[in-house]
C-alpha cells in the first residue's frame, strides 16, 4: 500500500461530535478533504446548515443534525447515531469532539458544575463510543474512535495564573484512561481507539483564557499558540490506515507546552 493510500479516506464516513465550528470544523474539513463523507451536531441547526453548506462547497459529501449531547435525558445518543445511518449507512469513524469546562477555584465548585462537564467530557464520550462500536464497528470488525482530551489531562494548573479548571483536567484524564481501556477491549475487533490532546487553542471553549495567552506562548517551546491547520494532520493519522498499528495512544498537539 502507498503512502497516498494510507492516508485515504474516500468512502469512509466521519462522524464529529461538535463539529461546527473550532478543532471540530477543523478535522470535518481534513478528513472530508481526503475523502470521508462527514457528518456533524452541534445544538444549533441553522449552523448546522451553514456548515454543512460550507463542507459542500468544498466538494465535500456532508450531513448533519442538531441534537443536544448535554441532555441525555433526551436520548441524543440514539438521535445522532440513527441520523448519521440514515445519511449514510454506516460510521467508519468516530471522533469524540464535543465538550465544556467550568471555571471554578476547587474549595468554591459547584455540583452542578463538576456534573456537567463529566457528563459531556466523559459520560457522552463512552456512550457514543459504545453505541457506534455496538451496531458499526464490531460486527464489521474495523473501525476508528478519536477521542478529543487536553493536555489539561496530563496535569493540574499552575498557581497565581488564574485558572480554576479542576473538573475540566480530571474529565479529559478520564477521557484519555478510556481510551486506554477501549482500545484494550476492542483490539481483537481491529478498532483502533486514540485521543488528541490539544493544548492552548482560540476556540470559544477557551475563550475565557485568552488573558493568559502570553504566558502560555513563553512556556512554550515553539513558542505559538494552536492555528487553524494544527489538529488536522494528527487527525487525518488517527482516522486512516496509517494508523493501523497504533491504539491507545494520547498524543499532545501543544507547541511542546506539556514536556517542559
Amino acid at each position: 500500500m502507498s503512502v497516498k493510500q494510507l492516508f485515504d479516506l474516500t468512502g469512509k464516513v466521519a462522524l464529529i461530535t461538535g463539529g461546527t465550528k473550532g478543532l471540530g470544523l477543523q478535522m470535518a474539513e481534513a478528513l472530508g478533504e481526503q475523502g470521508a463523507k462527514i457528518f456533524i451536531n452541534a445544538r444549533n441547526a441553522a449552523e448546522i446548515d451553514e456548515v454543512v453548506a460550507q463542507l459542500k462547497a468544498q466538494g465535500i459529501e456532508a450531513g448533519g443534525i442538531a441534537c443536544d449531547l448535554g441532555k441525555l435525558e433526551t436520548n441524543p445518543i440514539t438521535t445522532l447515531v440513527d441520523a448519521a445511518e440514515a445519511r449514510f449507512g454506516t460510521i467508519d469513524i468516530l471522533i469524540n469532539n464535543a465538550g465544556t469546562t467550568w471555571g471554578q477555584p476547587a474549595v468554591e465548585h459547584s455540583y452542578e458544575g463538576w456534573q456537567k462537564v463529566m457528563s459531556l467530557n466523559v459520560d457522552v464520550c463512552f456512550l457514543m463510543a459504545q453505541e457506534v462500536a455496538r451496531r458499526f464497528m464490531i460486527p464489521r470488525r474495523s473501525g476508528k474512535i478519536i477521542n478529543i482530551a487536553s493536555i489539561a489531562g496530563f496535569k493540574g494548573n499552575r498557581p497565581n495564573t488564574g485558572i480554576h479548571t479542576v473538573a475540566y483536567n480530571t474529565s479529559k484524564a478520564a477521557a484519555i484512561n478510556l481510551t486506554r481501556a477501549l482500545a484494550g477491549e476492542w483490539g481483537p475487533y481491529n478498532i483502533n481507539v486514540n485521543a488528541i490532546c490539544p493544548g492552548f487553542f482560540p476556540t470559544k471553549l477557551a475563550q475565557g483564557l485568552q488573558k493568559v495567552t502570553e504566558v502560555i506562548k513563553q512556556g512554550t517551546p515553539l513558542g505559538r499558540i494552536g492555528g487553524e491547520e494544527d489538529i488536522k494532520g494528527v487527525a487525518v493519522f488517527f482516522a486512516t490506515e496509517a494508523s493501523r498499528h497504533v491504539t491507545g495512544q494520547a498524543v499532545a498537539v501543544d507547541g511542546g507546552n506539556s514536556v517542559v
